[in-house]
């Protein structure tokens, strides 16, 4: 994943030519480096001190290399390839800084190289410790690797870290995101010493997986043992909710933090309002969006998005008109829920309109995401050659949600000729994907073009595709 080591971070003839070695700086100005470091707001001025280090021999220190390591792997304005490379020329790095830079690759847009990183780290012979495999497996988490938590498993266990609550709190975890949900519930009932983040973590992991049942036991135990939840409990538990339906529950927390006379502040407050709308109760979200005393974007954002999936155009536009006129400046997020139900009631020219102003009247750059609302809204409306144009206009290359859109609506208006291009278009994205090659049959079918339908079928068989039957997902606790 890396490259290999080098013995020294630069030859010497960058530092100083002809010398055999460059010279100390006095003891006393080596740790002024190390604080300078921590005080960096950018690249430039790491570089500066990095070059410093280098030419007082402070780079050989590990605590001064992790300083730089630590900015460029963590921070806002760091760089993680920079990091990378400084990491790979750093000799016998210590543990520190092995998990800062699996920290930080597992939450970069690659996680799965936090794994990579820590299959290195053991080839090395470096022992992990109970900070390693939190962020270890947050990195598995993020890459859809179910597996990979049971290996990991496996290394805490032979590390005798089994009793450490944060390695154990990541387990849980990790296990939930997998949807093992019964190792995860084994797990967290062995464990005697728990705390209140381990409560939230199996209470959140049920209400993801859709065990609205197991989460409201689960809850009331825990007010039963005595661990109230704290906000970020709360606003943690809700967000699961909103992402899985569970409305009892949030409904259930709701009265609690009523009960309990819980604060409801801005995250509290955004946290219930996106609960209630993305479960469909409107006027529940509607009301505790219209009494919060204080909003912010994301409050918003909230109501507009909720409003948005539920098929409320009109009122997510005179929302969005509202907003204009707030002092907030709304966010990409916001136009994403804008577009959205401009799709849905098919308003192309007031999505249009809106679509050009982000850029001309907000200075926000469209994203694949809004691309994708465009072309979903283009299609509906029957404009499939704009649509096509449009996705031509992006900066980078089309994925197979805008590619997909794009061909739903060449299925529903009958358009061969687009949808052959599109088609050839995913397939040179994912060559596999089968259910392509039966849209354009039922296509061609509808039109009595049979010779087309035969052929189809032929490469479907060559390749040994096969549809995938249907299938539906429903809550059996309603």
């Amino acid at each position: 994943m890396f490259p290999p080591k080098r013995p020294t971070l630069f030859p010497k003839r960058y530092l100083y030519s002809g010398c055999a070695s460059p010279p100390r700086a006095p003891k006393s100005a080596l740790p002024h480096l190390s604080l300078l470091a921590d005080k960096c707001i950018s690249m430039t001025q790491l570089k500066q001190i990095h070059a410093q280090m280098i030419v007082t021999s402070r780079i050989s220190d590990h605590f001064a290399a992790s300083r730089l390591l630590s900015f460029c792997a963590l921070s806002d304005s760091g760089d993680i390839n920079y990091a990378i490379k400084l990491f790979n020329i750093t000799q016998d790095p210590n543990i520190f800084m092995w998990n800062i830079l699996i920290r930080a690759l597992a939450n970069s847009p690659n996680p799965s190289r936090a794994v990579f990183l820590y299959i290195q780290m053991r080839r090395q012979g470096v022992c992990p410790n109970n900070h390693t495999f939190p962020f270890l497996l947050k990195g598995c988490c993020s890459s859809c690797l179910p597996e990979s938590c049971m290996q990991v498993h496996t290394h805490v266990l032979k590390f005798g870290l089994e009793l450490d609550l944060h390695v154990v709190n990541g387990l849980v975890r990790g296990y939930c995101v997998s949807s093992h949900l019964s190792s995860a519930r084994r797990l967290f009932d062995e464990f005697s010493e728990r705390d209140l983040s381990i409560w939230t973590t199996m209470i959140t992991g049920y209400a993801q997986n859709f065990c609205a049942i197991e989460a409201l036991v689960l809850f009331d135990r825990m007010l039963v043992e005595g661990f109230e939840p704290n906000g970020s409990t709360v606003a943690s538990v809700l967000s699961a909710c909103a992402r899985s339906g569970c409305l009892e529950l949030g409904e259930r927390i709701h009265a609690f933090m009523l009960e309990r006379g819980v604060q409801m502040g801005v995250i509290l407050g955004t946290a219930l309002v996106h609960m209630y709308a993305k479960n469909g109760a409107i006027s529940m979200a509607t009301k505790l969006f219209d009494s919060m005393p204080e909003r912010n974007i994301a409050t918003w954002n909230a109501m507009l998005c909720g409003l948005a999936s539920h098929g409320h155009a009109e009122e997510v536009l005179a929302l969005f008109r509202k907003l204009e006129k707030e002092d907030l400046v709304p966010n990409d997020v916001t136009f994403v829920g804008v577009l959205s139900a401009c799709c849905h009631a098919g308003l192309i020219d007031v999505g249009y309109k809106i679509f050009n102003s982000m850029k001309e009247v907000y200075g926000i750059e469209p994203k694949i995401e809004h691309y994708g609302c465009m072309v979903d809204l283009l299609g509906r409306g029957g404009k499939l050659v704009e649509a096509e144009e449009l996705i031509k206009r992006m900066a980078w290359k089309a994925d197979v949600v805008i590619l997909g859109a794009l061909l739903a609506a060449c299925k529903n208006q009958g358009n061969i000729e687009i949808a052959e291009r599109v088609v050839k278009d995913i397939l040179a994205l994912e060559p596999h994907n089968h259910m392509v090659h039966v849209v354009l049959s039922n296509m061609f079918a509808e039109a009595g073009r049979w010779q087309d339908v035969w052929r189809l079928r032929k490469v479907m068989k060559v390749g040994n595709l096969k549809k995938t039957p249907g299938w539906s997902l429903v809550d059996g606790d309603k």
